[in-house]
This record gives structure tokens, sequence and C-alpha cells, in this order.
């Protein structure tokens, strides 16, 4: 197994591409990084930002500079002993502009016959493919035929198709009716499209890599990169959406096997890996939210229930979610459903696709993985029929023509659905609707669950270390809800809730949104992000409240709502009065968010598990859900600040960020350079008045971490006074400072310069 000491997740796209990565190698070399793990590189549409749509992954990306710089990248990394990691897209692929996708445009253009028509997730039973393009169904009329070129084309605007040959005479609507396609109105997609797609995108199409011909084409490429010793790592995107993710993982370690493989599969807490899958964890949301959880105050959970109550809010969170997850079958998968339920024998229509949408609202995780999963299958059925006993006998039948056929066409589709409808229902919609504490609303997190204890933090950090200790771990994502120190300072929120209660509602009464959720979001956001450009706050706020589908959504606007909320910002920031209080709240929100922000990033990045710092982070990063994590890194500041640590500077916490960066090159050249100090999980245990405020693990014999957790309390509380941190006996060095500490240091000692420390045996 090829896993680096650590990763630096970079997104790639036409303004930053292989060679300006190239260009950053020697600095993540100085940083510490063990490996460049990048966005996907294959060919993707047109401008693309992030690179999950892809067009074509039989080559590297024209627009990143092609396979030569990808050479040029390869070998600058791997001069400088950096390995590379690769995110791969097996799911599906980007049909936004036909023509780009030379398999999607020859299955439009020959239908059945096409030798790719078995590339895609199709049902033929209608006879063509139903693509939802037209403003609306008459729409039709306003086709024209382009016949400039050497084939002709099926012209909409900007979108164009082709044309099956031998069709093309008459008019174009004449042409159209002789397609194996049919092009109607954009809004009969939800409800009738008859190719799988990647959640609620119809322009993202789901690939059968479950085929052996379609795994070699479209993993070909990626695997020679692996064979040639170019890329070390593959991080899997979306495997929930796979026919059979099991048998996928297993051809794909088949074709890479001393590859490192991770996958993008997302936990609910107290949920495993299935134990069969031949990887060697996850891409580390579960350890976010381990992490975060253990910075939170749960005492705060009464404070922060009762202001949204106050503030008309919704407080019952397993009712919010029902209800996002069934507005997701009923109104956004219909399709979906709808082509399980005709699966489903013996039982009438109606009845088949409400059963059908209940086991998936129903969803404990976000899929089984039959027959593996069981447990998790039958827990749906039954809270399925406890809330709908009047579909007994449809959810019998459902239920046991998946048992008989866990590999049927039945089992797989449910499986491939469910995660769409807990993704959808629950990330995208819940945690814009229950937002009494936006720092829990993480993927794979549990906003009901407020805080994670110490004990129950050591348990789950041990059992990584001896199940998968080479799982990635993370704090920041391209897509995390909000960054690691945005999540930090609002899990710091918990400390002052009281205050910041108070302060919400009289900031309400001035300055709020006629819509309790995102009300209560926008001032936590505010306060997270601050300062923060109105026009940042003002996209933020469009997505959440589209999101939220409360009052608006991407489809079907409130025109004036969303008017009142693109001023909000503007109204708020240009407000001399309250602009003064938030800055005065935030002033004494910042230095427990740093102190939060560092603990939770050691603990990160020495604790189990492979660590990734998302671009940017080493320096602090207050962004918000994309597209606002992908802005811009400026690489120039983080080198001067860099020279300076490696000059032996050592920074104060400040507004500069650059004690972070200290604790980031620190660690990760530790961890690059010394392993062996990197093994195994044992809880430490302070001793003292306040020993509750110091989180420590020991990691083999010679590695301790110690951190502050809680600080608003400890400085109520009187500071460490008589606290100390018991070690193995000898003589230990704080990695930060190089100072010796002892194998018994006082907490008000050891944590004098930072709030945390990376200890020794030895000297570092």
């Amino acid at each position: 197994m090829n896993a680096p000491s650590s990763t630096y997740r970079v997104q790639l796209r036409p303004e930053f591409t292989f060679t300006d990565a190239a260009g950053i190698v020697d600095y993540l070399r100085a940083l510490g990084a063990g490996a460049l793990y990048a966005s996907p590189v294959l060919d993707a549409t047109t401008g693309s930002a992030h690179g999950y749509d892809v067009v074509d992954p039989t080559r590297a990306r024209p627009e990143l500079g092609g396979e030569e710089a990808r050479q040029v990248l390869v070998a600058r990394l791997r001069s400088a002993g950096l390995k590379l990691v690769v995110d791969i897209v097996p799911n599906h692929m980007s049909v936004e502009v036909p023509k780009l996708n030379r398999w999607w445009w020859d299955v439009l253009r020959h239908g059945q016959a096409s030798e790719y028509a078995g590339f895609f997730d199709i049902d033929w039973s209608h006879g063509k493919v139903l693509l939802p393009v037209l403003g609306e169904d008459a729409a039709v009329a306003e086709l024209t035929v382009d016949r400039s070129g050497d084939d002709d084309e099926l012209v909409y605007y900007d979108h164009r198709f082709p044309i099956a040959p031998g069709t093309g005479e008459g008019t174009p609507q004449e042409v159209h009716a002789r397609q194996h396609y049919e092009l109607v109105g954009w809004r009969r997609g939800n409800a009738e499209l008859n190719y799988r797609r990647f959640f609620d995108i119809t322009n993202l199409a789901a690939v059968t890599v479950e085929k052996a011909e379609v795994f070699a084409e479209t993993h070909g490429e990626v695997l020679r990169w692996v064979a040639d010793g170019d890329v070390a790592g593959l991080r899997v995107d979306h495997p929930d959406g796979l026919a059979d993710p099991g048998g996928y993982l297993r051809r794909l370690r088949a074709g890479a096997p001393d590859a490192w493989l991770v996958v993008e599969k997302i936990l609910h807490p107290g949920e495993a890996l299935p134990q069969s899958w031949p990887v060697d964890g996850t891409t580390g949301y579960d350890a976010l939210n381990e992490i975060t959880g253990v910075f939170v105050d749960p005492a705060a959970k009464p404070v922060f229930t009762r202001l949204v109550g106050e503030l008309g809010g919704r407080t019952d969170y397993l009712a919010v979610e029902e209800e996002a997850r069934r507005l997701v079958t009923d109104r956004i998968l219909v399709a979906e459903v709808h082509r399980i339920a005709g699966l489903v024998e013996g039982i009438e229509p109606d009845a088949a696709r409400a059963a059908v949408a209940e086991v998936m609202i129903a969803f404990g995780v976000y899929r089984s993985y039959l027959p593996e999963g069981t447990a998790e299958w039958t827990g749906a059925v039954e809270r399925a029929r406890s809330r709908r006993p009047d579909l007994g006998e449809a959810l019998t039948a459902l239920d046991t023509q998946v048992r008989a056929e866990p590999g049927g066409e039945l089992a797989t589709r449910v499986q491939q659905t469910s995660g769409m409808v807990v993704a959808k229902g629950t990330e995208d919609t819940t945690f814009y609707r229950f937002t009494r504490f936006a720092a829990l609303n993480e993927v794979g997190g549990d906003p009901d669950r407020f805080g994670r204890g110490v004990a129950e933090f050591h348990e789950l950090a041990a059992g990584r270390a001896a199940g998968r200790p080479a799982s990635m771990t993370t704090l920041t994502t391209h897509d995390t809800k909000r960054s690691e120190d945005t999540r930090a300072r609002q899990a710091a929120l918990s400390e002052l809730a009281e205050e910041f209660g108070a302060a919400v509602r009289r900031w309400t009464k001035r300055r709020g949104i006629d819509e309790p959720a995102l009300n209560l979001l926008a001032w936590q956001t505010l306060v997270g992000a601050w300062p923060i450009a109105p026009e940042r706050l003002r996209d933020y706020l469009d997505k959440a409240a589209k999101e939220s589908k409360l009052r608006t959504t991407w489809t079907d606007h409130d025109e004036a709502f969303e008017q009142a909320v693109a001023a909000w910002p503007e109204q708020v920031l240009g407000d001399a009065e309250l602009v003064a209080e938030v800055e005065e709240f935030v002033g004494k929100l910042r230095g427990p968010g740093w102190v939060t922000s560092l603990g939770q990033k050691l603990v990160q990045l020495a604790g189990p598990g492979v660590p990734d710092v998302y671009q940017g982070t080493e320096l602090w990063d207050f962004s918000l859900v994309d597209p606002d994590n992908r802005r811009e890194v400026d690489y120039g500041a983080r080198r001067e600040i860099l020279e300076r640590v490696l000059a032996g500077e050592q920074p104060e916490v400040d507004e500069s960020g650059a004690a972070k960066l200290l604790l980031v090159h620190r660690t990760l050249t530790l961890r690059r350079e010394r392993p062996e100090l990197f093994t195994g999980y044992r809880p430490l245990k302070a001793e003292g008045a306040v020993a509750e405020h110091l989180l420590a693990f020991q990691r083999g014999e010679d590695l301790a971490v110690a951190v502050t957790r809680l600080p608003v309390g400890l400085e109520k509380s009187g500071g460490w006074r008589d606290t100390v941190l018991p070690l193995t006996d000898g003589f230990w060095t704080d990695v930060l400072t190089g100072r010796a500490v002892g194998d018994a240091p006082m907490a008000a000692t050891l944590f004098d310069k930072y709030p945390v420390a990376l200890l020794v045996r030895g000297d570092s």
C-alpha cells in the first residue's frame, strides 16, 4: 500500500493548471506535505471549475495542459520526493454539451444500435432517450436544422444534437420525430427522465461501470498512470451511486494492487465501512465530525434550542429531516422512484411507489450493501412499516423480492437511489432548514447530537488507528458546508450561547430575515466568517435559501423573497450601529475560535489516519460552501510566512494565521520524516481542577498531542491552575516551540506560547 504521509488538496481548473500545480511543488515540499492530491484531471466540460463533469476519461484534460503538462507535474513531484493522488469519477459523465462526449453523441445518433448504448444506464423501454432541455414542450416548434457541417445537426439555441443517418429530410419537427431521443420541456426531467443521473442533475448521466468493458474504457488511462508509477493513490468519488460498490472496488484494487485507495463514503455516526471493501478508508468526513464534536460544549444545546423556538423555527430534527426526504422522493427524484416501483412484482403502481419512497426516506444510513448490509435494510423497512402501516402488503412484497435477489435489479436500484434521497434530503435540504447550530451541519454529521464527549472521541480515534490506520482525515474539502476555521469559530459559539442568543434577538428585531431557519443561519454565518464582503454573504444566503426549499428553490422562484435576501448583507453591513455590535461580539469570539482552530488542526494532523490539508487552509480560511471555498489561493503570502517559519520565527496567534502555518509545517514534516512515531493510539488523561479542558493522546511510545478545548469556560474558571499532564518517563520536547517540557508538564507552562503542543520524547 502506497499511502502518503499526508496530502495537500489542490483544485485544478483552467485558471490553475498542471503547470501552476507544478509551480507550487517546492512550496508543498517545504511545507511538509507527502503528496499533492488533485481534483479530477481527465477531460471535462469546457470551463469546468471542478472537473467532476468528465466528458472523456481516456485522456488528461487539455484545458489543464494535457498529457505533456501532466508528465511535467509528475516529474516535478517525483524529483521532490512527493506522491500524486488523483480524484476519479466512476459513477457519471457530463452530457451537458452532447458533442463533447463522443460516447453520448454516438448513443443519441444511433440509439440502441450504438456500440456505446450499454455504457449508460438508460431505460430503453420508452424507445427514446428523454432529453429535458426545452423551455417547454411546445418549444419543439423552435428547432432548426444546421446542414452546414459534415453531418447535419438539430439545433435549439445553444443546444446541438446529432441526426441519425437517413433521417434528416423534412421540417425540423419531422426530423426530431425520427430521432433516437426526444427533446422535451425541462420540468419533465424530474418525473420522466429515463436515464439514471447524478442526484438531480440531468446533465450528468450515470455510467454502467459495473460492466467489465465499460470499466476498462473508463479506467484504462488512470490505471496506466498507476502502473507507470505516476499516481500513488486514488480517491473514488461517490461510490454509493454504483450498482455494486464492493465489486467495483475489488476490480479497481485488482487494477491498482499497490495504490492507496480511499472512497468518498459518507458514514453516519456509528456506521463502519463494509468490511469486504479492499480500500484503505474514507475521505475523512467521519473524522471531521468526530473532531469538531469534541470542541463543542453540549451544555449549549438547550440555549440554542430555546433560541430557535423563540425565533419561530423548528426544533424537532427528525421531523424536519423526514419532511425534507419526502420532498425529495415526491418532487425531485420522481422518475427514479417510478422506475424502481415498476420492478416490484404483484403490487398496484401507486402502492409500490409509496412503499419504495417510504423505505428510502426511512434509511438510517446512505445505503445498505446487500447482503452485507442486511441489518440496515431491515431497519429501514421496519421504520417504514411503523410510519405507514397501510402499506403493509406493498412493503412486504418489496422486502421479500429484495431479500430473494439481493443482487437483482430491484435491490440494486433501491440501494443506488437511497443514497440520493438521503444526500438530497438531509445534506442539501435539512441542513439548511434545521439551523440550530451550524457548526454541526456538516456532511456525514448529525445536527441532533450536540457535541461529543472526550471518552467517545478517544474510543473512535483508537478504532480508526486499529482498523483503518491509512484512512484519510480532513477538516475541509471542496464539498464541506463551511471551512474548518469558520466551523471552529462557530463551534466556539457554544461557549457564548447566552450572549449570542441575546444578540441575535436584538439583531433580528433590527434587521432580521423573514424566514426563521435562514435568519439564524445568516447570523451564525456573519459572525463565523467575519469580516465578509457583502457579495460573498449574498451569494451564500441565496444558495442557502434555495437549498432549504422553504420559500424559494432553484427552479420555482419567490422573486420578492430572493430580492429581500439579496439586499440583507448590504443593509446589515451598512448599519453602523449594528456593525459595531457585531464587531464587539466577534472580538470576544475570535480568540476562542483561534484556539479551537489550532486544537482541531493538530488533533487531525497528528491523529490516526492520513491527514489532508485543503488548499490554502494552512492559514486561517473563513470560507463557506462551494463555490466560495474554491477561490484563488495566495501562495505568495504563504511562501513568505513559511520562509519566516523556516528561519526560526515562532509567530504569535493573531490575525495573520502564521501560527497555524507553523503548526501545519512542523506536524506534516515530522510525519514525513519520522513516520514510525505516528502509530497506535492511547488516550492521555490530565490531572487537576480543569483537566476536562485538556484533550491529549499518545501515538506509539514517543509522541504525544495536547490541545486546549472549550477555552471560554477555561478562562472563566480561572485558567489552568494546578492542571498537569503526566507523560511516560523521559525527556520530552515540544516540536512547535523547540522547548523541553519534562515528563509531567504543567498545563499553564505547556500552553504559555501556543494553546496546543506536539511532544516528542527525546530531542526533536
